[in-house]
């Protein structure tokens, strides 16, 4: 396939999904937390490694920290690398790694839970989870299982 034609194919799939996504509300929402759960864990990862929205390292708890066999700022790389794959993950199959994305929510939840001072941004990281496990549950509908039973809405 040349490349106008490529373009062509994009921009008719791309027309296709957002009038799929004004036509049925439960496939609207899952395209938009689909993108959210890719957009926003690339962004954040990429950040582990500018700090420029925050002091990434502040938010590790302190026994976190003294497990640690290397610093906490290293530690913030280490978890920039895993939110940047977390969201190329997403956005490739979301049926399977919007659990994941819980888990890791999960694991900052108890972290932030175990440092005091941090407990509103826990209750956030928790809505996150819940909207991570609410993408999950409509992958299952909207995007094809890899094996197994094909989806029954993912084909239409």
């Amino acid at each position: 396939m040349n490349a106008p034609a490529l373009r062509a194919a994009r921009a008719s799939s791309l027309d296709e999904v957002w009038q799929r996504a004004r036509r049925e509300p439960a496939y609207g929402a899952f395209v938009l937390m689909r993108v959210g759960f890719t957009v926003l864990p690339i962004w954040m990862g990429v950040d582990k490694f500018a700090n420029s929205l925050t002091d990434w390292p502040h938010y590790l708890a302190p026994w976190i920290v003294a497990l640690l066999p290397f610093s906490a700022q290293t530690a913030m790389y280490v978890v920039g690398v895993i939110e940047i794959v977390a969201g190329v993950a997403v956005a490739i199959k979301p049926r399977y790694a919007a659990y994941v994305v819980a888990l890791w929510l999960a694991g900052i939840i108890v972290n932030l839970l175990s440092y005091s001072g941090f407990y509103d941004v826990a209750l956030r990281d928790f809505g996150l989870l819940l909207a991570a496990l609410t993408l999950a549950r409509l992958a299952a509908a909207y995007d094809p299982a890899w094996f197994g039973n094909k989806s029954r809405a993912g084909g239409r």
